[in-house]
């Protein structure tokens, strides 16, 4: 049996509503099997509980991940305060007392102190990540440590959340539900956003709920329904079967544009370096070399060592 050409099978980027229950591996396990290709990946992923936008890419679309997996991100949450957790969310053990519930509903009364402890989390913060991320500690996953009964100390890092906006606030039982919702830098965990509300008012937090709705400036609103386990595979039902949005159309969606002819484009799929005046602003930098009026994505580019050249930081073969 003869293997398929470079240029065979899909290629092109993937915007899924990723929904409560499934790991971001199962959700490109089932794309792989409903496109029939092995070459699927995900930018950021999304825990089991957690719903919202995953974006992935197909085929050569995976060579754009590296640049996706940093665009800011949107997240709608709710934090319910009146104790911490193991993990930060709703799946661990109770840490400490539970807060009276005379003092949940004061904040909820009175919101200064609420909205005062949100300002101190909001702009550019040094984070503790939650001890359940997939951050590896001695070369072990430190929520593979965490379910293993150790006691984890991560380091904190620079992020930035952009907005902090409560929604809505609710008593739910004797506890305090705050429906929120949060932009922020890649890297932040919404959790321990939760976690570090708590803690700031001395009542405890925890997330019971997140959805992701944006991802640099791809929206849950434009994003699919992942396939059912039974459903048929996309060439068996082309009508039912996942749209992928073009690799020039998804580049330019996070990667500033650098048109290019037809023998440039050639040169950068060799490795050759092509001229490029503009290539003395990094900042403009990596681009998405296109080549006009197709649309077609040849290659990201970045400044060459030399001066005045671009050079292929990664190359997407001729389909």
């Amino acid at each position: 049996m003869s293997k398929k050409r470079a240029g065979q099978g899909p290629h092109g980027f993937l915007l899924l509503d990723k929904p409560a229950g499934l790991t971001s591996h199962d959700v490109v396990a089932r794309v792989r099997y409903h496109l029939n290709t092995r070459k699927v990946g995900h930018a950021g992923t999304l825990d089991p509980a957690a719903t919202g936008l995953l974006l992935l890419g197909v085929g050569h679309g995976t060579k754009l991940l590296t640049y996706a997996v940093g665009l800011d991100k949107t997240y709608e949450a709710t934090i319910r305060l009146g104790h911490a957790t193991v993990t930060d969310d709703a799946e661990g053990e109770r840490l400490g007392d539970v807060a009276p519930a005379h003092e949940l509903r004061a904040l909820k009364e009175d919101r200064s102190r609420l909205e005062s402890a949100i300002g101190d989390l909001t702009g550019d913060i040094e984070q503790v990540p939650s001890a359940v991320s997939a951050i590896k500690v001695g070369g072990v996953r430190s929520y593979a440590r965490v379910r293993g009964g150790e006691e984890v100390e991560l380091a904190a890092r620079p992020i930035r959340v952009e907005r902090f906006e409560i929604r809505d606030l609710r008593m739910a039982g004797d506890f305090l539900d705050v429906d929120c919702v949060v932009d922020c830098s890649s890297g932040t965990y919404i959790r321990a956003l939760a976690r570090d509300l708590g803690a700031a008012l001395g009542v405890g937090g925890h997330l019971t709920a997140l959805r992701r709705t944006r991802v640099g400036d791809f929206t849950v609103d434009n994003a699919q329904r992942i396939p059912e386990r039974d459903a048929p595979r996309a060439a068996e039902d082309p009508s039912g079967g996942l749209h992928l949005t073009p690799l020039g159309e998804a580049a330019l969606s996070f990667l500033p544009l650098l048109p290019v002819s037809e023998r440039e484009a050639a040169a950068l799929r060799y490795g050759q370096w092509i001229e490029a005046p503009q290539a003395s602003e990094p900042e403009t930098y990596p681009a998405a070399a296109i080549v006009p009026p197709t649309g077609e994505l040849v290659a990201i580019v970045e400044p060459a060592p030399k001066r005045g050249l671009l050079k292929s930081a990664s190359v997407v073969p001729r389909l």
